[in-house]
């Protein structure tokens, strides 16, 4: 099928790279002429495990080009991707106006019958509003052409996506008539062929909310581990323990039961705020998934509460050391990345902070600007040295086990505060290490606990 994909962002170029990988022919548009330039050169603009050796692979077959130019892109094409972004608005609310200037330019610039398929994440009722600026626009210019408009949302992690679309766990796609559902299966039928089941045909407005529920539960159950991790500290449980045990029951399950220093990027922040939003639209209050949001920003304090809290509130002529910026491993993706709440309540403190991120420092730096006392270094021991505290923020693998006995000899005062609990307190301790983690033991809940049994 020849396909166009509008928006070369991190949905509509994992979308593209991966039609293309499987025979498609595909033409990714974006009005960024920067980033066309670079993907013409096979460079890939996001960070993304395995994506730039596809491109690179495509081009060379030319099953896959890039442009500016949304005619162009649109020529002789069966179907029509809008992968645009869809910021959080003021409001929390989805910002659609990038999607109705691309539901526009396809009713003005497209010379055929085709699908345009919304791949962004949008709110309940978006397809109906992108079919009914097309039509008007396909009406004021006399054009004849069947444009139809499907719903497909995404499903995929930051840092595994090019697995996520090439091997996918389900596809959901919207539609209104028989014919869409067939495309849609012409389209996809490649990724399904072990099981033509993982293709989910519905209704549009069921498909859009899908999306939207799936990311809100997710969530949810991370906000619920981290209450939970919270009162392990209190009460002196092992949050590590609860995880297991939950996950062991089949109704619940092991995946998203992880405590840590809250959730981040570009998905679940601004889904579970469009999603209340959508809810109080229609006079639906969805209490449960404002407390999450609640929750989540609480818990993104709490790590920094603890780092304050061990050197009495102030940090003034204390340099911290931090080893991870982006909001998980596998991605330079810092939207609502805990690390931006955690190192501004350290700066306010008036703590040094040197930072380290395989990925992220770029985006880092570009969102949280220039802040007095906030240096970055390429190596992760640089940022150590002569450090009053070592922080885990994101859990890259080169994080996962340092050497210790170096960290020793080059910090200033053995402080570790573990909030991804990749670590042992007891092998931290034996080291003479001030160990903290999210929920599980350490040295407060280890002075907690002798304190109770006295």
């Amino acid at each position: 099928m020849r396909i166009a994909v509008v928006g070369t962002g991190y949905v509509g170029l994992v979308t593209g790279t991966c039609l293309a990988e499987v025979g498609h022919s595909v033409t990714c548009v974006d009005l960024d002429e920067r980033k066309v330039k670079m993907l013409k050169e096979a460079k890939s603009p996001i960070y993304e495990p395995g994506l730039e050796p596809l491109i690179q692979q495509n081009i060379e077959h030319e099953r896959i080009s890039f442009t500016t130019n949304l005619e162009e892109a649109l020529k002789g094409a069966d179907v029509a991707f809008i992968a645009v972004g869809t910021p959080e608005g003021e409001d929390g609310s989805a910002d659609l106006s990038y999607v109705r200037a691309v539901a526009k330019g396809i009713g003005e610039k497209c010379s055929g019958n085709l699908l345009s398929i919304v791949k962004s994440t949008v709110p309940v009722g978006t397809c109906d509003m992108v079919d009914n600026i097309i039509q008007e626009t396909l009406k004021a210019r006399g054009a004849k052409h069947r444009v139809t408009v499907g719903s497909n949302p995404e499903f995929l992690k930051e840092g595994a996506a090019v697995n996520d679309f090439l091997h996918p766990d389900r596809i959901v796609a919207g539609v209104t008539n028989e014919q869409d559902a067939e495309t849609f299966r012409e389209l996809y039928t490649v990724f399904v062929i072990d099981d033509p089941a993982k293709l989910f045909i519905v209704d549009r407005r069921s498909s859009e909310l899908i999306k939207y529920g799936s990311n809100a539960m997710l969530a949810t159950r991370i906000s619920f581990m981290n209450e939970l991790a919270r009162l392990c500290e209190k009460v002196g449980a092992d949050v590590d323990n609860v995880r297991r045990g939950m996950g062991s029951d089949s109704r619940i399950g092991r995946k998203f039961l992880w405590a840590g220093p809250g959730y981040g990027g570009s998905c679940f922040p601004k889904d579970v705020a469009a999603l209340v939003k959508t809810g109080d639209q229609y006079g639906v209050s969805l209490d449960i998934l404002k407390s999450v949001t609640l929750t989540n920003e609480e818990q993104k304090k709490h790590g920094a509460t603890k780092i304050l809290n061990h050197f009495g509130g102030k940090l003034n002529g204390k340099t911290v050391a931090i080893w991870g910026l982006a909001f998980k491993p596998g991605t330079d993706d810092v939207r609502e990345a805990p690390a931006l709440t955690i190192i501004n309540m350290l700066l306010d403190a008036g703590a040094s902070v040197i930072a380290h991120d395989p990925q992220g420092q770029p985006n880092f730096s570009h969102e949280i600007g220039t802040k007095k006392g906030l240096t970055y270094v390429e190596n992760a021991y640089d940022a150590a040295k002569n450090a009053d505290a070592l922080v885990l923020v994101t859990e890259w693998p080169e994080y996962k086990r340092p050497n210790f006995e170096k960290l020793g000899t080059i910090m200033r005062a053995k402080n570790v505060f573990d909030l991804r609990n990749q670590w042992s307190f007891k092998n931290l301790k034996a080291l003479g290490y001030h160990y903290e983690c999210i929920g599980r033991p350490d040295e407060k809940m280890a002075n907690l606990l002798k304190k109770n049994t006295h």
